[in-house]
């Protein structure tokens, strides 16, 4: 065997390995997406919290996520990559250890409060910087391979929710739902510690070389750029705007009924567990819309996925409309998928419209109009429930409009995608 075939050979084992560390982590971050196994609990400690006060929990972790994903993609360019993900293990670390500290049923208002500080603020920003870190540096050990790498990696961060969720069932019986924090802070903060040990760039930035034949070899709907735009480039685009646009909305809709899942399980005569086959989905349509997206391109990937949300919208709205838990059972994986690849979508539209030189700090910058949906839907959630007297038709319905927009968003970015040269 030559030398450059045993570094070939070499930096393939590296990239897998580098892909399963990656992954696992993620895996553990998705705890972002177990609240909703929090909420029932929780809600029974403290019955004077309104379902809008409790879904507000959500909305700060996903705000700060967002935020430390931008953040990471200004800090990688001043310390290594690793020193960011011990600094997101710090802040997951700190904020949940304080969490059981500082709850206390007798003073519901201050409790409130805590939450938001060190489950929003402190856990979703932790996550945020490890989140988008991990992206930038494992996606550059695969040039051409965005939306199946991008895939992997979010499957491990879709069904953290799940695997998180039966853990916390699994435990909280025998310590209490508040003590279930404590557990969750040392062990992400340990998985988060040692998988920063696995965290490292390739040697140059196009290493290891795509195979010949391999997408990425020249521009196309799913190949590289030709160039590599700066963050100031990439914005003055309206693709830019429009693709962010499409993410809103079609996380708004997924926020709908992820944030609820569990509640909705349970209104329809379906275990509340089964609630987590929203976040399962969500990490199987991950891989799977971003191997679509390679194999189809940018237009029917997004498309595809798109209806996928719109018809999840839809069979939960016929399973409200004749109570019947079926339509539902149909309607969680389908949401599940979408909800899933659409976070896929945007990391490897924004990998090969821009590059991947600017990569994190361009997909933090995107990453920011989650903060939208973020915000307008588990608020949206918490209001249509409120005004419904419990009930979920009307968020449902809402489901559907969302997913409406995003296609006439998508088709917004295929126009707009040719006349600025992205995409043939």
């Amino acid at each position: 065997m030559s030398g450059s075939d045993r570094k070939r050979d070499l930096n393939d084992h590296r990239r897998i390995a580098y892909l399963a560390a990656g992954t696992c982590m993620l895996l553990f971050l998705g705890l972002i997406y177990a609240w909703s196994i929090f909420r029932a609990p929780l809600a029974a400690i403290y019955a004077s919290w309104t379902a809008t006060q409790i879904s507000m929990t959500f909305t700060i972790s996903i705000l700060f996520f967002c935020i430390g994903g931008l953040v990471a993609g200004k800090l990688v360019a001043r310390v290594r990559h690793r020193t960011v993900i011990r600094i997101s293990a710090a802040l997951i670390l700190v904020g949940f250890l304080s969490i059981p500290l500082l709850l206390d049923a007798s003073a519901p208002g201050r409790s409130l409060w805590v939450l938001y500080v060190f489950y929003g603020v402190f856990g979703g920003g932790g996550v945020g910087l490890s989140y988008n870190t991990l992206l930038g540096v494992i996606t550059r050990w695969f040039p051409g391979r965005a939306g199946m790498v991008s895939g992997v990696l979010l499957l491990g961060f879709g069904i953290g929710g799940l695997a998180l969720g039966s853990l916390v069932n699994a435990i909280e019986r025998y310590i209490g739902i508040v003590n279930v924090f404590f557990v969750l802070g040392i062990l992400l903060a340990t998985v988060l510690f040692v998988g920063s040990l696995f965290v490292k760039l390739p040697d140059s930035p196009s290493a290891p070389p795509a195979a010949q034949g391999e997408p990425g070899n020249e521009r196309s709907g799913t190949g590289r750029p030709s160039r590599d735009f700066t963050l100031g480039e990439a914005v003055a685009k309206p693709t830019f705007w429009i693709l962010c646009l499409w993410n809103v909305f079609m996380c708004i809709g997924g926020l709908l009924v992820i944030n609820s899942a569990a509640p909705i399980a349970v209104r329809y005569g379906l275990l509340a567990v089964l609630g987590l086959i929203v976040p399962l989905f969500n990490g199987v349509g991950r891989p799977v819309i971003g191997m679509f997206f390679d194999v189809v391109g940018r237009k029917k990937a997004m498309a595809v996925n798109t209806v996928v949300m719109l018809l999840g919208g839809i069979f939960l709205l016929l399973g409200a409309l004749t109570e019947n838990a079926v339509f539902i059972y149909i309607g969680f994986p389908l949401i599940g998928i979408a909800y899933g690849g659409t976070p896929a979508l945007l990391s490897a539209v924004i990998h090969n419209f821009y590059g991947a030189k600017h990569y994190q700090v361009i997909l933090g910058t995107a990453i920011l109009s989650l903060t939208v949906a973020g915000i307008v839907g588990p608020l949206l959630s918490g209001k249509l429930q409120e005004q419904a007297g419990g009930e979920y038709l009307t968020s449902f319905l809402m489901v559907i409009v969302t997913a409406l927009i995003a296609l006439v968003f998508n088709l917004f970015l295929t126009v707009f995608g040719k006349r600025d040269g992205l995409e043939e």
